[in-house]
């Protein structure tokens, strides 16, 4: 009986877990270069299938019975946003795989988040988190526009940076052999977590926009209530057992 209650215990922190996700999600469903979350869940085996030497210990039927579900490490959807024009000369977005590679000077980040302004220094920045992130170019370096006033700035399809007929810097885009190792870091930047090795990116850069995020609003929302339907189900079946456990203990007590 009480296998039951906390298989149903376990239910319930999974859909917890994947209602905090869906939550997440939701709240960055206009975040520009957001790419959406996924709750992986698996069938957690009993101990003896866990640990063999624990067969040993097998009764029956408990030795037919699994142990609930378990949350795997959760999995970051990277696929392509849609482009959305705002013709700002200093917004890009990407076309494909590919990350702008920023960094504040003591680390350096990875982001689909193509909203770039000119900070006071003339350094060309991150507009989130208040431009705290300079954008990198090809060999790592930051990108400067010293003076506005010489001209007009656009950015090409390669990433060229030009002011007139000047040609300021190229932005880098990179990619990673193994995204997992891209671990979320806040403001829709990533840390690179491992040894994932970095691959030339694939990806144009288009001017004058920005990259949607990946959250799709109807398929969200009925994950919610999915989630939370799933949530209250559990929730019952442990009163449910609860109940039945304390009837067997009340009535073998009175027959004893």
């Amino acid at each position: 009986m009480t296998h039951g209650i906390w298989a149903s215990v376990g239910g319930m922190q999974v859909n917890e877990y994947r209602q905090s996700l869906a939550a997440n999600n939701m709240a960055n469903l206009e975040t520009v270069g957001f790419k959406n979350d996924l709750a992986v869940i698996s069938q957690r085996l009993n101990e003896a299938d866990e640990d063999p030497s624990q067969k040993i210990f097998q009764t029956y039927p408990y030795n037919e019975l699994g142990g609930g579900s378990w949350v795997r490490p959760t999995y970051t959807n990277f696929a392509q946003g849609t482009l959305e024009p705002t013709g700002r000369a200093l917004d890009v977005a990407l076309n494909g795989n590919g990350f702008f590679a920023v960094s504040d000077g003591s680390e350096t980040r990875y982001t689909r988040d193509g909203r770039f302004a000119r900070n006071a220094a003339g350094d060309l920045v991150l507009s989130a988190d208040g431009g705290r992130f300079r954008v990198l170019d090809q060999v790592g370096l930051p990108i400067n526009i010293a003076d506005p006033s010489i001209g007009s700035i656009a950015i090409g399809r390669n990433g060229e940076v030009m002011q007139g007929d000047e040609v300021l810097g190229q932005i880098g885009v990179i990619d990673f052999s193994d995204r997992t190792a891209l671990k979320k870091s806040g403001q829709s930047t990533f840390k690179l977590i491992g040894d994932a090795q970095a691959i030339p990116a694939t990806a144009d850069i288009h001017g004058g926009n920005v990259e949607s995020s990946t959250v799709d609003s109807i398929a969200s929302l009925t994950n919610m209530i999915e989630v939370s339907r799933a949530y209250e189900l559990n929730a019952r079946m442990i009163s449910l057992q609860d109940e039945t456990l304390g009837m067997a203990t009340s009535r073998i007590g009175r027959v004893g």
